[in-house]
């Protein structure tokens, strides 16, 4: 596998498991992530922090603090920039080349790695399966 220099934006599952510390992302992947953040080139769309928000009201994750706690916490914790959602990015999450599945968070975090110059960190095998196509960079988490 090909290690990226490039800055990368976390899918909301990995930016979870990085700042739980729960051993699920690989270590080459956990190294170059921390030299992003470390550089200041590791972001997180704010779609994901929406993302979590709807997890812990539908009881779907537990946080254990309210969430706005826990994502000013996490946010420091893991040095991650925050992405905006930006009108490029609404406008063209539905343009994007090839197929992609419908899910729009999926869609919005594509839209913004490919608009913001940015290689995607998942484990979402739809969106690796769309990288591989050359549609947007990602790395397998």
């Amino acid at each position: 596998m090909k290690i990226s220099a490039d800055p990368l934006l976390l899918d909301t599952h990995v930016w979870i498991w990085l700042v739980r510390g729960e051993g699920r992302i690989p270590k080459d992947i956990l190294e170059l992530m921390l030299m992003a953040a470390g550089a200041g080139s590791m972001f997180l769309s704010v779609m994901s922090i929406w993302e979590l928000s709807l997890l812990d009201a539908k009881r779907r994750i537990s946080l254990n603090m309210p969430c706005l706690s826990w994502v000013h916490t996490a946010l420091d914790r893991s040095r991650a920039q925050t992405v905006p959602l930006t009108p490029e990015v609404a406008a063209s999450c539905h343009q994007l080349p090839g197929e992609l599945h419908s899910d729009p968070i999926d869609r919005i975090l594509v839209a913004t790695a490919r608009l913001e110059g940015l290689t995607l960190v998942t484990r979402d095998r739809a969106i690796l399966d769309y990288a591989a196509r050359g549609h947007v960079r990602a790395l397998p988490c």
